[in-house]
C-alpha cells in the first residue's frame, strides 16, 4: 500500500517497544516516513528502531513531544498516541489504578495535543492517531478503569476532530478488539472469553491504520464487526446491556471455577 500522506512524514509512535506500536512504527517506515520510537523500555525501543533506521526517545509518553521534535529535525507531522495500560478491576480498584489508567490512556493524549497544536495550527497541517480500543466504543467486562478511560480517549479524539478538521488537523481513532500482544496475555479470563477468539496480529492493526489514513477515516476498525456492535449498542441499549450482562455472568462462572474472586 502506498499512503502519500506518510511519504517523508516525520512520525512519532509512543508505546512502540512492542505490540501494536512496533507494528505501526515498522509500517510507517515502510511507507517512507521518518519515524521516532518511544517506549518506557529503552532496550525494546532501540531494538525496534534499529530494525527500521528510526530515532529513539525513551521515557514517559506524556512528555515526549519536545525531545521527539528535536530528534526528527524540528518537526512532527504525525503523532501516534499508542501507549496505554490495560488496568483491570471494578469500582473497587484503588485510586492508584484509576489514576494510572487516566494518566496514560487519556492525559498523555491531551498533553501531546497541547504541545503539538500550536505548531500544527500555524502550519495548517497535522495528524493525530489515537490508539483507543473497541472498549472505547463498547466496554470491557472486568476492567472498569480501562473501559472508562478508553471512552475518554475516544471522546478526546472526537473533540479534536470536530474542532480542528477545518484547520487541517486530521484525527484517527483506532479501535481494535483482541490483538495478540502482551496486554491480551495479561487480560486473564475476560480476555480469553471476549478477546482471544477473534484476536488478530499487531500487523493487521497497522494495515488497517494505513488504510484508514489513506481514506481519511476518523474511525478505524481492524475488526469490522465492531461497527455492528456499536450500532446495536446505540439503537437498542437495553438489549445490548442484557447481552453484555449475560457475558458478565459467564465470566463470573469461569472465575469461580478457577477459584478466583468475581
Amino acid at each position: 500500500m502506498v499512503v502519500e500522506a506518510l511519504r517523508d512524514a516525520r512520525v512519532v509512535v509512543t508505546g512502540a517497544g512492542g505490540g501494536i506500536g512496533a507494528a505501526l512504527a515498522r509500517a510507517f517506515a515502510a511507507e517512507g516516513a521518518r519515524v521516532m520510537v518511544n517506549d518506557l523500555d529503552a532496550d525494546a525501543a532501540h531494538k525496534v528502531a534499529d530494525g527500521i533506521g528510526a530515532a529513539v526517545v525513551a521515557g514517559d509518553a506524556s512528555a515526549v513531544v519536545p525531545a521527539a521534535r528535536t530528534a526528527l529535525g524540528g518537526r512532527i507531522d504525525v503523532f501516534c498516541a499508542n501507549a496505554g495500560v490495560g488496568t483491570g478491576g471494578g469500582a473497587d480498584a484503588d485510586d492508584a489504578a484509576w489514576e494510572l489508567a487516566w494518566d496514560v490512556n487519556v492525559m498523555s493524549h491531551v498533553r501531546a495535543a497541547r504541545a503539538l497544536l500550536p505548531e500544527w495550527l500555524e502550519r495548517g497541517r497535522g495528524r493525530f492517531v489515537s490508539t483507543v480500543s473497541a472498549a472505547g466504543l463498547l466496554t470491557m467486562i472486568g476492567a472498569a478503569p480501562y473501559s472508562v478511560t478508553k471512552h475518554g480517549a475516544l471522546a478526546f479524539a472526537e473533540w479534536l476532530s470536530l474542532t480542528y478538521r477545518h484547520r487541517g488537523i486530521a484525527v484517527h481513532a483506532v479501535c481494535p478488539q483482541g490483538v495478540r500482544t502482551a496486554m491480551l496475555d495479561g487480560a486473564g479470563a475476560a480476555g480469553e472469553l471476549v478477546l482471544a477468539p477473534t484476536a488478530i496480529e499487531p500487523e493487521d492493526v497497522a494495515r488497517a491504520v494505513l488504510s484508514g489514513i489513506a481514506e481519511e477515516r476518523f474511525l478505524i476498525l481492524p475488526h469490522p464487526e465492531v461497527a455492528d456492535y456499536y450500532a446495536a449498542r446505540a439503537a437498542e441499549p437495553e438489549r445490548w446491556l442484557g447481552g453484555m450482562n449475560k457475558l458478565q455472568r459467564t465470566y463470573e462462572d469461569l472465575r469461580a471455577k478457577a477459584g478466583e474472586d468475581a
